[in-house]
């Protein structure tokens, strides 16, 4: 962030104060909104908001340096956080812990927003208990070529499959291309049987949609469908919560829908300046949510009736590894995705003819999670390329190494 032009607007929230320093900072340029007017956002759906995220701890995803820059995410609370911003301790599969940020009220909301955080990213449990997920999160991720129908028909599915195991699904748009389907279960369950039963309903949804939709975990091959994101529900997982702010230019926003309304909105219809007005005319649609806790016994008993998922082949190096079944070239890694983005055309102005035969899908630029933030791998899937045209392994256009300068710890 650039240094602050004006003082700090301190902000009386039910009782707490709240300093907002540089509140005439412009964060998206294209709709004109101030830090200030993110923080008021907040405050005006903060019910809604709390409701997905309150009482939970989060991963603080910063976006410091502005959206043009990547965030860097912080698990550890700031030390000189406010009273009524509570903590948890949080202990990961890999033997480290953190101690996280907790918010439980409109203050809160103002609080993170104030640190740089667009959207909120909670855990699937609550403070209280934090080995018992109480929500199951069902992503549905399309794959590049896939239209907005397609996801919507498979949201249906995914829907029909919950239903027929005693669960309700609650549907709001991920804030990008998505939707995302939120499923409150009780908190009886550890993590890997919560896990367990959103892979069994992911294959479900395959089963019941070939072609439509995937429960493939490895990306290149998904081809055009949608991606059941089971993965979503790892300990160590976050997925933006509702009505948080995406950091796209429209300042769009992850916002709760009803059923009836999943066929006939769309995702850019929902942002900073549209959702408040929303709110006020017609509550939060997922305001029932808590009630609906549900069994994941169904679930759990669908997974054992499907068996093992087929698990990839391994190297013959010794390594370890898995071999992908599909013809990959790895073609650059970055810093940034602008940077990933020109590595691919760099890429594609080197081989015109191979570049001709790809399918969307056969792109695949992933963002991958560094020690505290994205970095970006290109590759390519050459799998309708004909052999004798097929490029080889090059050096990478771009070789970004994420780890660099950090000790091992």
């Amino acid at each position: 962030m650039s240094p602050a032009k004006t003082p700090p607007e301190i902000l009386d929230v039910d009782g707490h104060e709240v300093r907002v320093t540089s509140p005439d900072r412009v964060v998206f340029a294209e709709p004109g909104l101030t830090k200030l007017d993110l923080v008021r956002y907040y405050l005006a759906v903060a019910e809604g908001a709390l409701r997905g995220a309150g009482g939970r701890p989060m991963v603080l995803k910063r976006f410091s340096k502005g959206l043009d820059q990547e965030p860097f995410f912080q698990k550890r609370v700031p030390e000189n956080h406010p009273d009524f911003v509570d903590t948890a301790i949080l202990r990961y599969a890999s033997g480290t812990s953190a101690e996280e940020a907790v918010i439980r009220d409109a203050a809160g909301l103002a609080w993170v927003v104030n640190l740089g955080c667009l959207d909120l990213n909670p855990h699937p449990v609550r403070a209280e208990d934090l080995d018992h997920p109480d929500e199951l999160r069902v992503d549905l991720d399309p794959m590049p070529g896939v239209d907005w129908a397609q996801i919507v028909d498979v949201a249906f599915i995914a829907r029909d499959v919950l239903q027929d195991h005693g669960l309700t699904g609650w549907p709001k748009t991920s804030g990008s291309r998505g939707l995302h389907i939120l499923v409150r279960i009780r908190p009886e369950w550890d993590y890997a049987a919560v896990r367990l039963a959103a892979e069994a309903l992911a294959r479900e949804v395959e089963n019941r949609a070939p072609g439509l939709a995937t429960a493939r975990w490895w990306k290149e091959e998904r081809g055009e469908s949608v991606f059941v994101d089971f993965n979503q529900n790892a300990k160590d997982r976050t997925v933006a919560s509702a009505y948080s702010i995406r950091p796209l230019p429209d300042a769009r926003v992850s916002t709760p829908l009803t059923w009836d309304e999943v066929r006939s909105r769309r995702p850019e219809e929902f942002t900073v300046l549209t959702v408040p007005e929303r709110f006020r005319a017609i509550g939060d649609p997922h305001a029932g949510i808590d009630d609906a806790a549900g069994s994941l016994d169904a679930l759990l008993a669908l997974a054992e009736r499907l068996g093992p998922a087929e698990k990839p082949p391994r190297g013959s190096d010794g390594s370890g590894r898995r071999t992908s079944t599909m013809p990959l070239i790895e073609v650059a890694r970055t810093k940034t995705k602008p940077e990933a983005l020109d590595a691919l055309e760099t890429w594609k102005t080197r081989h015109p003819q191979a570049t001709s035969h790809l399918h969307p899908a056969d792109v695949l630029v992933d963002g991958m999670r560094g020690s505290s933030s994205l970095w970006y791998r290109v590759r390519v899937n050459l799998q309708h390329i004909p052999d004798a045209e097929r490029p080889a392994q090059e050096d990478l256009v771009a070789n970004y190494d994420p780890w660099a300068g950090r000790s091992p710890s």
